[in-house]
């Protein structure tokens, strides 16, 4: 197996500028989203938007080249003809596909959340703030009202994350149908 683990020769350009692509729509959406639902100004959410946009595909592509080698010989057969002219050899590929799909969809979901969240939380100057007011005494009621708090805003920040994704996601497919014709 160790010799499976070479960087591949022929790098898949059509597939990276669809990503390319694919990223500069979702940047926008996402963005709206983040500015409309969780109230950031608009350069605050653009940012997030484009930082977790471009860490998200940078971690996908990574692991598409770390587990290509990997796959089975037919998957890999039928996964290099999509790349590269864009169209499946075996009519058993669908449910293999629709599988990914989802694969695909809810672990960049994950990405992006966490990714966000670390994005927050190193970034984010009332953090700081907080820490330093932590040493004064603050009443049991106010302890908890802070927790009630931060499990809605985060609760918030998954359903924003999801729902972004999602529309995004929607955009992507719609395109990718319309390029098919």
């Amino acid at each position: 197996m160790p010799e499976n683990w070479i960087l591949p020769r022929i790098f898949p350009i059509g597939g990276i500028l669809f990503d390319f692509l694919f990223v500069l729509i979702a940047i926008p959406i996402e963005a709206y989203l983040l500015h409309y639902r969780l109230k950031f100004d608009k350069k605050t959410s653009t940012f997030y938007a484009i930082s977790i946009n471009l860490f998200s595909s940078v971690i996908g592509w990574s692991i598409f080249f770390v587990s290509e080698p990997i796959l089975p010989l037919q998957v890999r057969t039928e996964l290099i003809n999509y790349m590269f002219f864009n169209n499946f050899k075996s009519p058993n590929t669908q449910g293999l596909l629709i599988l990914t799909a989802f694969i695909i969809f809810f672990s960049t979901f994950l990405m992006k959340f966490f990714i966000l969240k670390v994005l927050l939380l190193s970034l984010n100057e009332q953090f700081a703030k907080k820490e330093e007011e932590a040493e004064a005494p603050i009443s049991q009621r106010r302890r908890w009202r802070t927790f009630g708090n931060l499990k809605f805003q985060s609760n918030n920040l998954i359903i924003t994350v999801l729902i972004a994704n999602s529309l995004s996601y929607s955009a992507i497919t719609l395109i990718l149908l319309f390029s098919a014709k």
